[in-house]
């Protein structure tokens, strides 16, 4: 990620995911956190960020 924009992208993908309730980003780091009501399937976010255009590595 290089700007507000790709942050934007990521975030609102993410928040698509049932069971989101917030999202941080953080364009420094292109780290990731989430609140949820429920365990989310770490491969949802993967595939929710992949469709922002970027991909997840550890």
């Amino acid at each position: 990620m290089t700007c507000g924009c790709c942050v934007t992208s990521v975030r609102k993908e993410v928040e698509r995911v049932s069971g989101v309730i917030a999202v941080a980003v953080d364009l420094g780091t292109g780290a990731v956190s989430i609140e949820s009501t429920t365990p989310i399937d770490p491969g949802l976010i993967a595939s929710a960020i992949g469709r922002a255009g970027y991909t997840v590595t550890e």
